[in-house]
């Protein structure tokens, strides 16, 4: 799939979760691009990367990552939330990023450059270098055009 493909495959449930959440929707693109590869890495339609860690009851799959721990690369097994579906895995995401208090500090905004920082700063990968993979994302593919429109301007 093509970077202008996987665009187009999430542009609608990303300016949905963008009405929705409030969070831009060039953010959403960008981010599932970057954690799931431009969607060819995304076990069990996991575009985010995100783990089943707290109160997760959905369904599950065990996948090799790699954290950054005390600074330092490293390779671990770990339990990802798993979705029907990529409309699925967005929503989920969207509603994670409200529900979790580490995040309301990105919500002041609506430009996916800041939110990405905001995001990164959160905490929400341990990569010293996720803010800026963001937005060269962003800057790369012009998501920012995306940002503020509502579904039906697709």
């Amino acid at each position: 799939m093509t970077p202008k493909d996987f665009i187009g495959a999430m542009l609608p449930g990303a300016l949905a979760c963008q009405g929705q959440y409030k969070i831009p929707a060039g953010f959403t693109i960008a981010q599932a691009a970057c954690e799931s590869a431009w969607g060819t890495k995304a076990p069990g339609n996991n575009l985010f990367g995100e783990q089943a860690l707290g109160g997760w009851t959905g369904a599950t799959v065990d996948e090799s990552t790699h954290e950054y721990v005390k600074g330092v690369k490293t390779l671990e097994v770990e339990k990802f939330r798993a979705y029907p579906n990529w409309a699925a895995a967005i929503a989920d995401h969207g509603k994670f990023l409200t529900e979790n208090h580490r995040y309301a500090g990105c919500f002041s905004t609506d430009d996916s450059f800041e939110f990405a920082r905001r995001v990164a700063a959160a905490g929400y990968s341990t990569s010293p270098t996720y803010a800026a993979t963001l937005e060269s994302i962003i800057n790369s593919h012009n998501l920012t055009q995306y940002d503020k429109r509502t579904p039906s301007a697709s």
